[in-house]
């Protein structure tokens, strides 16, 4: 009876891994349905994730742009929100063609260890998104994430990214791996007054930032969400893709 008791646990556990795994796509759905409407700058664009399900990008061409980025916000938000919607526009007008893309969401009260269960699926649309780019003639592409989505950028850059991917500028990540497998210029970017993890676990980032060009940054007076402070974030990240794209 026991065996029988943990054996059903077991495979409740795997049911419920596999829930979180795919991310919740009604969610994914009702924030597409906002914020299209609002949508001035930028087309969007459907793209085929895992199980044919398909995930929104907002892509806006730059005229004769000097590459491509990829944009991947935090947790639970969408392609247009907050700090990734001003840079997918202002990066534009910096000569950059960008793709916003939606990353995998879960339910609003989902913690940091929920959205593990994501990573895969967001490494599989940050490849779709790379091939994307690429069937529209770039082949210099940069990925920018923020927060979380800076832990779903690394599951997809320390497997076997497209070697169209030569940089990534990883802004408030709140991860711990070892950057040092990375093999691409790596731009650590996080705030003065960033949440505690960011503060604590930059330090341990920093000594896996070994590849040529790669760099750590502490942006003066900026917190987590870089409020008040688009002008400085903007810089710092345009002037790192001027190096390294």
């Amino acid at each position: 009876m026991r065996f029988a008791t943990r054996f059903a646990a077991l495979l409740l556990g795997m049911s419920m891994a596999a829930l979180a795994m795919a991310g919740d796509y009604a969610r994914e759905q009702k924030w597409a349905d906002e914020i299209l409407p609002a949508v001035l700058v930028g087309d969007p664009v459907w793209l085929e994730g895992p199980d044919n399900h398909k995930f929104l990008g907002l892509y806006t061409e730059a005229p004769n742009a000097k590459g491509a980025v990829i944009l991947g916000h935090g947790s639970g938000v969408h392609p247009d929100w907050g700090l990734i919607g001003m840079l997918r526009q202002s990066l534009t007008e910096k000569g950059y063609t960008t793709l916003s893309i939606q990353f995998p969401v879960l339910a609003a009260d989902a913690t940091a260890d929920d959205y593990v269960f994501t990573f895969d699926e967001a490494a599989a649309r940050l490849a779709k998104a790379t091939a994307f780019l690429k069937q529209k003639g770039y082949g210099r592409i940069a990925i920018v994430s923020h927060s979380l989505g800076g832990r779903m950028s690394y599951r997809y850059l320390g497997g076997k990214p497209d070697e169209a991917i030569k940089t990534w500028v990883a802004v408030s990540s709140p991860g711990a791996e070892d950057w040092g497998k990375l093999k691409l210029p790596v731009l650590d970017l996080y705030g003065q007054n960033d949440l505690p993890g960011v503060l604590q676990n930059a330090a341990i980032r920093a000594p896996g930032l070994k590849q040529p060009g790669s760099a750590q940054q502490r942006l003066q007076q900026a917190d987590h969400f870089y409020e008040g402070q688009d002008g400085p974030l903007l810089e710092a990240v345009s002037n790192y893709l001027g190096q390294h794209l």
